[in-house]
């Protein structure tokens, strides 16, 4: 069940808590390649890391999803952490731009859906594919809905997809507040709202990329795990 010599892909591991599960794959002894849309970001990751391989990737555009996949080796495990948060809109609904926020299904739901495609079907039986949500599909606040309904579909991906894939395995890991670099880029009175919830949490405090990275590795390495959502939210889910 250990990742030694294992082949992993992380898309999304250039930042955040993609960075945190390439590096403790590195760390379990896997052959990790981190994917990104971004190539400078991308380089820095991979010097960051020590060890490994960085290609650039745009999850949105389906045929280079396809190529990349056919010129590569089968990836014992996929993990899936991507998504573009700068495009959430923390605003009154009625307000809200309907045709600009589709773009927030673009990485984190369609881009999943472009890898599963073409990536998930050549993971060896056993292997893994790890998508990722968020405590919105859960716990929805306002100034949110359009996230809510994008987290609940990647939620009931996973559950669609395990069935379709088997005998890969697919999971997926849900997180609450994760201090990522995100966290610079949420609206100083969304931040306020969260600290001021985060202060009544079972575990009282804004999580790590380390800590919501463990529960990506257990997915890797939990061959009896499939058609699962981990929360990694701090005891949200009972708070309030």
């Amino acid at each position: 069940m250990e990742l030694d010599g294992k082949r992993v892909l992380v898309i999304g591991g250039s930042s955040g808590m993609g960075f945190a599960v390439a590096r403790a794959a590195i760390d379990q002894g896997a052959l990790v390649t981190i994917a990104s849309s971004n190539a400078a970001r991308v380089d820095d990751a991979v010097a960051r890391l020590g060890g490994g391989e960085g290609v650039c990737l745009d999850v949105t555009d389906e045929d280079a999803v396809a190529a990349f996949f056919e010129n590569r080796l089968p990836f014992d495990h996929i993990a899936f952490t991507a998504a573009d948060w700068a495009q959430v809109e923390h605003a009154n609904f009625a307000r809200l731009n309907l045709r600009a926020n589709e773009v927030l299904f673009g990485v984190r739901f369609w881009g999943a859906l472009n890898v599963a495609k073409h990536g998930a079907t050549r993971i060896p039986a056993g292997g893994s594919l790890i998508l990722t949500n968020g405590m919105a599909a859960h716990r929805p606040q306002k100034g949110m809905a359009i996230a809510t309904a994008m987290a609940g579909a990647v939620e009931h991906l996973v559950i669609g997809l395990a069935t379709e894939l088997a005998p890969v395995r697919v999971n997926g890991v849900c997180p609450g507040a994760i201090l990522t670099e995100a966290w610079d880029d949420v609206p100083p009175e969304f931040r306020k709202v969260q600290e001021e919830r985060l202060a009544g949490q079972l575990v009282p405090r804004v999580g790590t990329p380390e800590e919501a990275a463990e529960a990506y590795i257990y997915l890797m390495r939990g061959t009896y795990t499939t058609a699962q959502v981990l929360r990694v939210e701090g005891g949200w889910t009972y708070t309030g």
